[in-house]
C-alpha cells in the first residue's frame, strides 16, 4: 500500500514539475535575447512561408521558432553593433544552437556572414 502512495505521489509532482513556467524567451515587448543567427535565401526564395507568405530573400524578415508570424524584431550583429529590423513570417532554425534565420537581405544589412552572434529585441 505505502508503495502505491509514493509513486501516485511521485507521478503527482513529476506531473506539476512539467507545468512550471520555462525561461524560454517570451514574446513580450522588451524581451531580448543572445544567441547565433545564420540565414537564408536563394534555395528558399519565391517559395511559401510556414506563414503563407512567398518567400523574399530580399525583404527584411526572418524565421524563429516560437513567435507569433508578425512579430517585429531588432537584430543586433554583435561583432560590429549593426542592427535591423525584421518581421518574423516564417519557422525556424532547425540548426542546434541558432536561435534565429535572417533573410539574405537582412543578412547584408548587418554584415552577417554565416553564423555570427546577435541579439534580438521584440518591439511588437
Amino acid at each position: 500500500m505505502k508503495i502505491r502512495v509514493l509513486m501516485l505521489l511521485a507521478i503527482i509532482i513529476v506531473t506539476l514539475s512539467a507545468c512550471t513556467p520555462s525561461t524560454r524567451f517570451g514574446s513580450k515587448r522588451g524581451g531580448k535575447l543572445v544567441g547565433y543567427a545564420t540565414y537564408y535565401g536563394p534555395g528558399f526564395h519565391g517559395k511559401k512561408t510556414a506563414s503563407g507568405e512567398v518567400f523574399d530573400m530580399y525583404k527584411m524578415t526572418c524565421a524563429h521558432r516560437t513567435l507569433p508570424f508578425g512579430t517585429i524584431l531588432i537584430v543586433t550583429n554583435i561583432s560590429n553593433n549593426k542592427s535591423i529590423k525584421v518581421r518574423v513570417n516564417d519557422r525556424g532554425p532547425f540548426v542546434k544552437g541558432v536561435i534565429i534565420d535572417l533573410s539574405m537581405g537582412a543578412a547584408k544589412k548587418i554584415d552577417l556572414d554565416g553564423k555570427e552572434k546577435v541579439e534580438i529585441e521584440i518591439l511588437k
